[in-house]
């Protein structure tokens, strides 16, 4: 597990040595005097040395997936395979230019003719753009396509639909994508209720959005009713790929019914992100839905391969040129490595992970809902001691450990939701029950007042921080 250093790390510009005033004397000798300052700015003056240890002391007080268990639940936050960043970092990818002409970027249209196929036969569906940045990105362009699907048919359907349990930013995605925003209750199950489905689908239904485990864990076992139900209704059925980690190889969004699929190559096909980006959410469609992709995809003529412009009724490009390559060739190298028998591996491993963690952990936290789960699940961190679940998240940092995703779900009291991915080993994971279970046995002060010192600054004032954004040294000498 990570060991985070605690001792304090000055700002370059607090270091000792740095009382010496810079000089502007020699500037006018070699600069206009309209681009000379009239006040010499306080440039640390430091050797290269100080510099490197500065950012390398700071680079340590970073927690990643390259040295501790990062249980974040939705986020499958897995281990990145060093060989998909070789294979990226290879000058013949990295050094290309998207203007360049096709014949000489041969290989790199591959790579994505290839990857969209291997998608589109991990996802059961018949044709993939490659184009969207990011997981929220893929839903915003796949309710494009669905809004631009009916309004092709001459129907006016402002309504999307989603279940209390989808996945985090599909209500977000729905209302950026101009719909009207519809949230069901799930049953007494955790799953979505039939009757409330049915009741809510109407002639201005555009799509239902699923997440199929659901985020609480839960395979939705109605699936193929739901299909059903939405069909007759003349919508269409999203597939959010956020769980898609638990299904690989065993199962298919399309063989469930849904019509757009969106997949998350940063999470499910192990390429690095968090904090913002990379990420790559390509989305997937039924052959209905082919002629309103984002234009270009890759294709092959049986001699060459190429940026395919021609799809009749396209939603345009949803981002400049063909999409974040990097992220698309760490994936591509990731699925060629696993094959599809490891990919197969990596669900029944993901979800034996999840197994062993849940029943370790339910003697001391409860868990709404029913029992089996896939590859992650909700706990409450609801006790009788008086603490809530972000001191057990704060407490965890006292053992060197990331927290998992806390009060998401909202349909959990005090959620805790753990996704150990299949990268753990079952002696990372008894280090981490060990401590959630030492933890709710703790003394509620010092719980409340984690972390206590393994950190290098104690528990800070989040709402003071989101409220009060301090991101710039002038900003701190105006406020001292």
């Amino acid at each position: 597990m990570s060991t985070i250093p605690t001792d304090p790390e000055p700002l370059t510009i607090e270091y000792s040595h740095l009382d010496i005033e810079p000089s502007l004397e020699d500037a006018g000798s070699y600069l206009p005097e309209k681009l000379l300052r009239k006040v010499a700015p306080r440039i640390p003056d430091l050797a290269e040395w100080e510099i490197i240890r500065h950012f390398t002391h700071l680079s340590l007080r970073n927690y990643g997936v390259d040295n501790g268990f990062y249980p974040l639940g939705s986020c499958t936050m897995k281990y990145n395979p060093r060989i998909n960043e070789a294979i990226s970092a290879r000058p013949e990818l990295a050094g290309m230019h998207p203007e360049q002409d096709q014949s000489t970027v041969q290989g790199s249209i591959r790579i994505m003719y290839e990857l969209q196929n291997a998608l589109a036969e991990i996802g059961g569906v018949d044709a993939v753009t490659l184009q969207p940045a990011a997981g929220a990105h893929g839903e915003f362009t796949g309710l494009l396509i669905a809004r631009a699907f009916h309004e092709r048919n001459g129907d006016d359907r402002p309504d999307i639909i989603l279940p209390d349990t989808a996945h985090g930013t599909n209500p977000a995605s729905a209302i950026m994508a101009g719909f009207n925003l519809i949230e069901l209750e799930s049953g007494e199950d955790g799953c979505v209720d039939l009757e409330a489905l049915e009741a809510a689908l109407s002639d201005k239904t555009a799509a239902f959005m699923l997440t199929n485990p659901n985020t609480l864990g839960i395979f939705e076992h109605e699936v193929l009713e739901i299909a059903k139900i939405v069909h007759k209704a003349g919508a269409l059925l999203y597939y959010d790929g956020a769980n898609l980690n638990a299904i690989m190889g065993k199962t298919t969004p399309g063989k469930m019914g849904f019509d757009i699929v969106h997949f998350n190559l940063h999470k499910t096909f192990s390429t690095p992100h968090g904090g913002g980006g990379p990420g790559s959410g390509p989305i997937g469609v039924t052959e209905r839905l082919r002629d309103f992709l984002p234009s270009p995809i890759a294709d092959f003529d049986g001699t060459n391969y190429f940026l395919n412009y021609n799809i009749p009724h396209t939603i345009g490009k949803v981002i400049q040129f063909y999409g974040n390559f990097g992220v698309l060739s760490r994936a591509y190298t990731y699925i060629l490595a696993c094959g599809g028998n490891g990919l197969e591996h990596v669900s029944e491993r993901a979800v034996l992970n999840a197994a062993y963690l849940k029943e370790k952990l339910l003697p001391n936290y409860s868990m709404p809902f029913k029992n089996e789960r896939k590859h992650e699940f909700v706990l409450s961190g609801e006790n009788d001691k008086g603490f809530r679940t972000l001191d057990i998240a704060k407490r965890l940092l006292d053992y060197g450990l990331h927290a998992p995703t806390i009060y998401f779900p909202h349909l959990v009291h005090e959620a805790l939701m753990i996704e150990p991915t299949e990268t753990e080993s079952k002696a990372n994971l008894d280090v981490f029950v060990d401590a959630m279970n030492k933890i709710i046995h703790e003394d509620a002060e010092v719980v409340k007042a984690a972390p206590c010192g393994e950190t290098p600054v104690c528990r800070v004032d989040e709402l003071h921080a989101v409220r009060k954004l301090t991101l710039t040294w002038n900003e701190i000498q105006e406020e001292s």
